[in-house]
Formats: structure tokens, C-alpha cells, sequence
């Protein structure tokens, strides 16, 4: 069985200015990364900040758009536009299979959306979650917002909120709460994989354990896939069952994640692990 996600030798690189009227050069953020994961399991990826792993996770959702390489999902290009007559349609299509949880909830959510439109969102962008629920022969315009708001109020549910925060706005809610929000409109289209960038970076000690199971909970009853990215070594050995170490852009050591944390191989590695 192939592996749900493979990302092979891939590059991203920016242009910079140096100085006021200074030349243009060349950040290259990620170099060269060729990783697999496989359906069910967490995929770690850490290393220092700037290393290049947020700008990593980002190409594996198609939000960023790589300067060489290919990712798949499910054996599809996220970025062939040969291979897709209408490439805007499948890139939304793709919105019920991978998805991202953001580093600040606060900022990931629309100030101006109540919740209730925020989580649905993606609900809107890809249909193909419909043909596997009932719409009770009303009209299919009114079958599908009623499929979508059942579908919203349960996540919120899931995730531990009342039916009421759908009404609310982002701003009334504590920092925890957003992040579970986050979580219920990531996973309301129940994606196959899901990229989460240092999503209880920002929270409390206490909240981050309750975020963190609820990930693990979710992950066990929705059978996701999921890329966890972090700075926070501890955090990663929780969650991860294979762990990537990055540097500079570049993959410096893979495997599991017990094999990383007791007998790493690269320097780098074991510098990590020393300065915890």
C-alpha cells in the first residue's frame, strides 16, 4: 500500500533584498526534503525556528507553492496543473483531504465570521463529503445547509463546545476555546491528513495537555494522518510515531521517534536533545 503523503526532493526559496538599495539574493528555505507518511500515523518534524519546517508543512497543504519538487496525496499532484483540466476545482476538492491547524488560533480565524461560518467553510469549498450523507429528499439546496450546519454542530460538539459558539464571534472566546474551534473547522470535512504547526505553542501548560488529547482523541475515532510540527521536543515524542529533525532547511535524521530520543545519529540531533 503506497503512503498516503509523498513529498519528494522538495525546494522552496525566497527572494530578499539586502539593504535599502541593496541586491536581491536568495533564501532557500527548504532544501531538497524527500519524506513519506504513511495513513494513520504522526509524522514529528522539529528543529530550531527558521529551520524551515513551517514552510515545509504549508507546501504539504498547497499553501505555498514549491520552487522544485512534488508532493502527493493520495497519489495526486497538489501542484501538477497539467495533470487537472480545472485546477482551481480540484485544488478545492482538496479541501476534504488535507487541512491545517494554524500556530494562533486568534489570527487563523475571521474576526468578522461568527463560528458557525468559519467551520463551515471548508464544508462550502469541497462538496464530495455529501455524497456519503442523506439528504432526505428536500431540495438540494436546502438538504446541503441543513447536511452543513448538522455536520458544524456536531464537530463543536466533538471538540467539547456547546451549539450555542456558533453564534459567537472569535474574540469572545479564550485562547484554548479558538484553538479547539481551529481544530472542529479543520477537521469538519474529516480530511485524510492534517498539518498542525505548533498549535499549542500559544496556550497555557494546562491547556496545551487538553488540546494535545483532544488531537490524540480525534485522531483515534476520525482515523487521521497527521504532521506534527513543533519546537517543543516533548510535545513531539507524545504525539509522533516517526520523528524528522530539520536544519538549515535541509532533513538531517528520520525515524522513530524512540530511536530519535534515545540514539540519535546526527550532531544536530543530539544538540537538540542536549539543550532541553
Amino acid at each position: 500500500m503506497p503512503p498516503l503523503v509523498q513529498i519528494r526532493s522538495i525546494s522552496k526559496n525566497f527572494s530578499q533584498r539586502r539593504g535599502l538599495f541593496g541586491a536581491r539574493g536568495v533564501v532557500h528555505a527548504v532544501r531538497e526534503v524527500s519524506l513519506e507518511v504513511a495513513q494513520g500515523e504522526t509524522l514529528g518534524i522539529v528543529g530550531e525556528s527558521g529551520c524551515g519546517k513551517s514552510t515545509l508543512g504549508r507546501m504539504a497543504v498547497g499553501l505555498l507553492e514549491p520552487s522544485g519538487g512534488e508532493i502527493l496525496i493520495k497519489g495526486k499532484s497538489l501542484y501538477d496543473r497539467k495533470a487537472h483540466a480545472d485546477y482551481r476545482a480540484f485544488r478545492a476538492s482538496m479541501a476534504g483531504v488535507v487541512q491545517m491547524v494554524f500556530q494562533d488560533p486568534y489570527s487563523s480565524l475571521n474576526p468578522r465570521m461568527r463560528i458557525g461560518e468559519s467551520v463551515a467553510e471548508p464544508l462550502r469549498c469541497s462538496r464530495a463529503w455529501l455524497g456519503s450523507e442523506s439528504s432526505g429528499g428536500a431540495p438540494a439546496a436546502t438538504a446541503d445547509e441543513a447536511l452543513i450546519k448538522k455536520r458544524v454542530l456536531d464537530m463543536l460538539e466533538r471538540v467539547g463546545l456547546d451549539s450555542d459558539a456558533a453564534r459567537r464571534y472569535p474574540h469572545e472566546f479564550s485562547g484554548g476555546q479558538r484553538q479547539r474551534i481551529a481544530i472542529a473547522r479543520a477537521l469538519v470535512t474529516r480530511p485524510a491528513f492534517v498539518v498542525c504547526d505548533e498549535p499549542t505553542s500559544s496556550l497555557d501548560a494546562s491547556v496545551q495537555s487538553q488540546v494535545l488529547n483532544l488531537l490524540r482523541a480525534m485522531q483515534d475515532e476520525l482515523k487521521l494522518t497527521y504532521c506534527f510540527i513543533s519546537h517543543d521536543l516533548a510535545v513531539v515524542r507524545h504525539m509522533s510515531d516517526r520523528v524528522a529533525v530539520m536544519h538549515r532547511g535541509s532533513l538531517v535524521e528520520e525515524g522513530k521517534t524512540e530511536d530519535i530520543f534515545t540514539a540519535p545519529c546526527h550532531p544536530y540531533t543530539r544538540l537538540l536533545l542536549e539543550s532541553v
